[in-house]
């Protein structure tokens, strides 16, 4: 199938993509396109206009503020891939990155594209509140979010019509800092089918777990992240996992619940690797 009929633009800057979002009706943004492009084609979106962001150098910064790791919107996959070794303490970012689909999708796809679409499935949505992640947006005002806040459901996000994601800012481990992030697919490339993502500091006295893919939103088991915060390893238990989920999502049918325990388990496991 073809698209159906659209208008196009492509803005100078982020002020002049704000001031056509807030112009016109129906407006979508377009940056990698490697969620949009085919979902324009099977025709399941329609906009009016497709507002080209992709070249806005705004949007394509990485910065080290100190504490955390400032991402550009438009920065690709394969930007964050290849950054391995230069980003210290944003380690897992450049783990997550390499996985996402194939190399020709990395290339273009986006990490601001991905929380915009909030695919339940994503790589960025589950990884990014993992590690405590805000997403900064830019309308008339500016604000900013938790990622886990940001993503209020499946292909749902806080982002208002007329903003724009602008920057993501992740906060970097200590040298301690561990991570891990699994995910089950049916073939390499292709969208989880369950997957879970999970960060201990132990020099912050901080830890996250959150189960992706099974749910519209990155689930978070707080309680066992607060108890590998207090007790690290030992905290880590198939019973303590299965409580957990029990605890989080109790909706889990019986082959969800043992995808689940099982990407838990394993993503726990990395993190505490020797």
């Amino acid at each position: 199938m073809k698209a159906a009929r659209f208008d196009y633009v492509r803005p100078g800057d982020v002020a002049d993509a704000l001031a056509v979002l807030g112009q016109a009706e129906g407006a979508k943004l377009l940056a990698g396109g490697q969620s949009l492009g085919p979902m324009l084609n099977l025709r399941l979106v329609r906009p009016a206009l497709l507002v080209d962001v992709s070249r806005l150098e705004a949007l394509q910064h990485l910065e080290d503020t100190g504490s955390t790791w400032r991402i550009g919107a438009g920065v690709t996959h394969a930007r964050l891939e290849d950054a391995r070794g230069r980003l210290p303490g944003g380690e897992m970012l450049c783990e997550v990155a390499s996985a996402i689909a194939y190399r020709s999708v990395r290339n273009r796809g986006t990490i601001g594209g991905s929380l915009a679409h909030a695919d339940p499935a994503a790589d960025w949505p589950l990884a990014l509140a993992a590690l405590g992640a805000s997403v900064n947006l830019r309308g008339s005002t500016r604000r900013s979010m938790l990622v886990a806040r940001f993503i209020e459901g499946a292909f749902t996000t806080a982002l208002a019509a007329n903003e724009i994601i602008e920057t993501i800012d992740v906060p970097k481990l200590s040298r301690a800092g561990r991570y891990g992030f699994y995910k089950f697919c049916r073939k390499t490339g292709e969208f989880a089918e369950a997957s879970a993502a999970a960060v201990f500091d132990p020099q912050a006295g901080a830890a996250r777990v959150f189960l992706g893919s099974l749910r519209g939103v990155p689930q978070p088991l707080a309680a066992l992240a607060q108890q590998v915060a207090q007790h690290g390893e030992s905290a880590v238990s198939t019973q303590a996992i299965s409580e957990a989920l029990a605890q989080s999502v109790g909706d889990l049918d019986a082959v969800e619940h043992a995808m689940a325990a099982a990407a838990v388990t394993r993503a726990l496991g990395q993190v505490f690797a020797p």
